[in-house]
Order: structure tokens, then C-alpha cells, then sequence
């Protein structure tokens, strides 16, 4: 008989209360570094920076706030807890990281833009030159450089293979030709890692080639998108014959397929129950400001969303012993359970901001970016690859 996937993944499936990572985190050691971390947090940030991460709509905080909170963490040493040491990381053991996670985001401090910490800087420090690591890595550190993706094209989303921005060599230069879209922040960005297409030969898949580029660059042009909620967050950006050192590139001509999915595993995984935790706790205080509360369906909506973030934690802290879903699973799980959850706290809020009746400038800060975040966050579950897509790919594992 076939072994089912629970028993692939580890034996006996187990239930969700994983009493150890409770433990650890409850420890006296735990304890003394939560004690630490709320500390400096308390001391650190700012009025101005808490209300400008509370009234944030999306994970990119304008740079006014993000990199000024950067350069804080930075003089700590605090920037980039899940970086190697040697590359400027904190250190710190997975408990300490979760327990840092929680903190931050119960003291509502900026979050960073995860273009530079979170995303390529793993990938240079996996695919990168000794040249590269040593000049990018410390910049991305100190917040010194500020990054974009260069992802999507008009007509190349979900079906990111098909992209066609070309680049053609030149000598030691790629020249660059066509255009990216939905570039988040391009408008700030001094660079820009990017796929482009270097072969039109084969498979879509094994004519791409990953390049980091800068975006003053003569050649491209950035224009502004605005959203729905009149929010200039995304960009089109041109490039038009603009040359692009071949030195720039990560990995292989042709490679940079393997290296976009490497770079994809942090972007769909990550820490989810401590943000959305901290999301609902400022619904909750708008709840309270507008007597939603009072209602018993209210009620326990808001407790049906409680739960789940707790049941979203277990599996969190269930990774953090090594007994969590499988490697190949837990990036696509965590981003499907962590943006729908998002999604209906936003549906929440709008529901709260529809019961304030007071001047809108001394309403709580969920009511003033209730509309905002919920429009900002019906892309969550299409960017990095659709939850229909990480459903997929779970099945495959599943059924495999």
C-alpha cells in the first residue's frame, strides 16, 4: 500500500498544539528577549512613525517612513533578522525571530519594503558574484539602495514565462527593449531586478535570464499608475534601447527561470499570524470607537477571525519545530491561508467604517484606511503567484 502524504511527511500526523514551540516561547530566556525587543521598539519609534505605520494601506510604506525606521534597525543591528550573520543578520534562533515578529507588529512599527531585504538579497547571496554580494549586500543592509521588481508585462502575469522584454547582447551591455508593469515603488527604486528575455529558442521557460539593473539608466522611463484608491503605489516602466551591463546578471544567460523560483520561495512564504494579528487588533479598537460591537454576529465574526489567526500561529510555530507541512508546500499553504485571511479582515473593516458618522480626520486609523487597504489587498491573492495557482501546487503534493 501506497504511503499516505502525512506519512510522507513525517509519520504520524500530529494535531496543532505543539506544546514545545508554546514552551520555547514561554521560556525564561523567550521572556528576557521579548523584554529586549519591546523595549528598544517602545523606545525607538516615534509618533510619527507608529501613525504612519498604522494608517499604512499596503506592505509598502512610503520610503519617508520605511527607510528612516530602516537605518534605526540598521545602527542596532537589528535590519535583517533572517540573514546569515555573515552577511549582517542578527543571530537570532527561529524563537527569537518569531517572538521579534510579534513585537513589531503589536508595536505597530513601519514595515520595511521587502523588495531588498526579503527578496533579492537572498538571491544574491545564493547566485551572486563574490563582487556582487560585497557591493549590493551591505547597501540593501542600510537601506542606502531602495529596489524594485521587474516582473510582469502587459499580457505576462500569471503566465509569467511568456514575458518579452528583450535583451540582446551587446559586447559587455544586454540592450534592453519593452516594458514591465505594475512595478510597486518603481518611482523611488534607484534598482531593479528584472527577467528578460535572452533567447527566443526552446522553451519559454529556458530563454530567460535574471539582471539587476539601475533604474537612472538611460532608456527607461517610469510612468505612474494610479489604483482604485487613488494611490500612486504602482508603475509601467519603459526601456527603450537601454544598456544594461551583462556583469549585472545572476546566474546563467538563459537561467534565470531557476533563479526566479528560487527568489518566489520568499516571497510567497513568510510570517503571517503576527501582522494579521495586529490588523485585526486596530479593527477591533475601531469596533469598540463605533459600537459594532454590540451586535452578537459582530461579535463573533470578529472571533471567527481571532481563531483563525491562532490556528494560522500553531502552524507557524509548528514549522518552527521542523513539524510543519513539507518544504515544498509551506511557502504555497502560508500565502493562501495568510491573504484570504487578510482579505476578510478587510471586509471586517469595511463593514466598521460604515457605522463612523464622526469627521473622518478624528476617526481610528482602521476606518481611514479601511477602503485603502481592502482594495490595495484584493491583489494579495493574485501577485506571487495566485492562490488558484498555490492551490494547485499543493494538490500535486498531496496526490504525488
Amino acid at each position: 500500500m501506497r504511503p499516505t502524504w502525512q506519512e510522507r511527511q513525517g509519520g504520524q500526523r500530529r494535531g496543532i498544539a505543539h506544546d514545545g514551540a508554546m514552551e520555547s516561547l514561554n521560556s525564561a530566556a523567550a521572556r528576557t528577549f521579548r523584554d529586549e525587543v519591546r523595549t528598544f521598539l517602545d523606545e525607538k519609534l516615534t509618533p510619527e512613525l507608529r501613525r504612519g505605520a498604522r494608517r499604512g494601506t499596503s506592505v509598502f510604506l512610503h520610503p519617508d517612513i520605511a527607510v528612516p525606521w530602516q537605518k534605526i534597525l540598521h545602527a542596532q543591528g537589528w535590519a535583517a533578522p533572517d540573514w546569515p550573520v555573515e552577511h549582517g543578520g542578527t543571530g537570532w534562533n527561529e524563537i527569537q525571530r518569531y517572538i521579534w515578529a510579534e513585537e513589531y507588529a503589536r508595536a505597530h512599527a513601519p514595515s520595511l519594503s521587502p523588495m531588498g531585504l526579503k527578496m533579492v538579497a537572498p538571491v544574491i547571496m545564493h547566485y551572486g558574484t563574490s563582487e556582487q554580494k560585497a557591493e549590493l549586500l551591505p547597501r540593501i543592509l542600510s537601506g542606502d539602495d531602495y529596489w524594485c521588481q521587474g516582473y510582469s508585462e502587459p499580457g505576462s502575469g500569471s503566465d509569467l514565462a511568456s514575458l518579452k522584454l528583450r535583451a540582446v547582447r551587446d559586447g559587455d551591455d544586454y540592450v534592453l527593449n519593452g516594458s514591465k508593469i505594475w512595478t510597486t515603488h518603481a518611482h523611488f527604486a534607484n534598482r531593479m531586478f528584472c527577467l528578460v528575455r535572452t533567447s527566443t529558442e526552446g522553451r519559454p521557460q529556458t530563454g530567460i535570464s535574471f539582471v539587476l539593473l539601475e533604474m537612472n539608466t538611460p532608456g527607461i522611463t517610469v510612468a505612474p499608475i494610479t489604483t482604485l484608491a487613488g494611490e500612486h503605489e504602482f508603475n509601467q516602466v519603459f526601456f527603450d534601447d537601454a544598456r544594461v551591463p551583462v556583469s549585472g546578471r545572476l546566474g546563467a544567460e538563459n537561467d534565470g527561470w531557476t533563479v526566479a523560483k528560487h527568489l518566489l520561495t520568499f516571497e510567497r512564504g513568510g510570517r503571517y499570524a503576527p501582522g494579521l494579528a495586529s490588523h485585526l487588533a486596530l479593527v477591533r479598537e475601531a469596533a469598540e470607537a463605533t459600537g459594532w460591537l454590540d451586535h452578537d454576529s459582530n461579535r463573533e465574526r470578529l472571533a471567527r477571525e481571532a481563531i483563525a489567526i491562532d490556528a494560522l500561529r500553531a502552524i507557524e510555530l509548528a514549522v518552527l519545530e521542523g513539524r510543519g507541512p513539507a518544504d515544498s508546500v509551506r511557502p504555497s499553504m502560508l500565502k493562501v491561508l495568510g491573504t484570504e485571511a487578510s482579505q476578510r479582515i478587510d471586509l471586517l473593516a469595511l463593514d466598521v467604517a460604515a457605522g463612523w458618522d464622526g469627521p473622518l480626520d478624528e476617526a481610528p486609523d482602521a476606518i481611514v484606511t479601511a477602503m485603502p487597504k481592502y482594495l490595495n489587498n484584493r491583489a494579495s491573492s493574485i501577485y506571487a503567484g495566485s492562490n488558484e495557482i498555490q492551490r494547485d501546487l499543493i494538490a500535486r503534493v498531496v496526490v504525488d
